[in-house]
């Protein structure tokens, strides 16, 4: 199995992570273990690293990958169980997470899996490979409710008009293919708008994706596990890929990180509120230009890190 993902911002991640060698750190998104080998090499015997990914193919790749470590732990489940699956392994606390979010270069790229609109497959974007699929949500969802998860998710100005088509075309048969869900998209846009932006599909397989995979209810509930898991110095790096993840790791941190909340005319403290982290940069990081000239996939990533205290 070919499981090609060229890892982002990964020198950034590892300098952030500020790696221990007899630290306990966990992948949360393992994928085909590119990071997973660069952390497992910078630890030592009394080190561990916790391999995590919900896609089964990750999983098989990232242990055939990675089978020459021997402190390496493998968990397929999705990120958003984090806490259980790291005390499942009698561990009670880590010196570092690492969450890279979205889908993957091999997911993308391997059409029998469904998420790509260029190329012909059956309709699934599972990354779990378990569960509703895009075929169902496609073909059983009326049409405002298709309108709500393009616009909310995909934040598509032509949702309406996106979701109608849909709901006309399946009236006829079934929506059971990548490229037949692309074509009535990209008929469904005015000729002005599909000039621009990228390919006109883009953001509503991008809506269903993250709907079907539940990606940004998953993101909070992994980022509040993972924090929880941090112990005292601990660091926890996170890259994103579109606004909308961007937008909650932002909040999450700047929660762990805010301090004294009461009004300023207030003599003392009296909310005793206390910062539970601290950000290390203070900007999101982006790709060099050097990276986004070898990986066009890096163009939109960003990554924030916070340090528990």
């Amino acid at each position: 199995m070919e499981f090609n993902h060229k890892t982002v911002l990964l020198s950034e991640t590892l300098e952030y992570l500020s790696i221990n060698p007899d630290g306990v750190y966990v992948d949360g998104t393992a994928g085909g273990g590119g990071l997973s080998i660069e952390i497992a090499k910078k630890l030592s015997a009394k080190g561990k690293l916790i391999c995590i990914d919900q896609d089964p193919d990750a999983i098989s790749v990232c242990k055939e990958r990675l089978r020459r470590f021997n402190n390496v732990e493998f968990v397929q489940d999705n990120f958003a169980n984090i806490n259980s699956a790291v005390h499942s392994l009698g561990i009670g606390s880590v010196d570092g997470v690492a969450f890279d979010i979205g889908v993957s270069s091999y997911q993308l790229d391997e059409a029998s899996r469904g998420f790509s609109y260029s190329k012909e497959a059956k309709l699934d974007m599972r990354m779990s490979k378990s569960g509703m699929s895009a075929y169902d949500v496609v073909n059983n969802f009326n049409a405002e409710e298709l309108k709500k998860i393009i616009s909310k998710y995909g934040e598509e100005r032509f949702a309406g008009r996106i979701a109608q088509a849909i709901a006309d075309f399946r009236a006829k048969k079934p929506i059971e293919t990548t490229t037949c869900l692309s074509d009535i998209v990209v008929g469904a846009i005015p000729c002005s708008a599909r000039r621009t932006g990228g390919h006109p599909a883009k953001r509503t397989f991008q809506a269903i994706r993250i709907f079907v995979n539940d990606e940004l209810g998953n993101l909070s509930q992994g980022l509040k596990g993972a924090f929880d898991l941090l112990s005292e110095g601990g660091r926890f790096v996170v890259i994103t890929f579109h606004s909308l993840e961007d937008r909650i790791v932002k909040n999450h941190m700047k929660e762990w990180t805010t301090g004294c909340i009461c009004p300023p005319d207030f003599p003392v403290c009296v909310c005793e509120n206390r910062p539970k982290a601290k950000l290390i940069c203070r900007k999101a990081v982006t790709p060099s230009e050097e990276e986004l000239e070898s990986n066009i996939r890096s163009r939109s990533a960003k990554l924030r890190v916070a340090e528990k205290l």
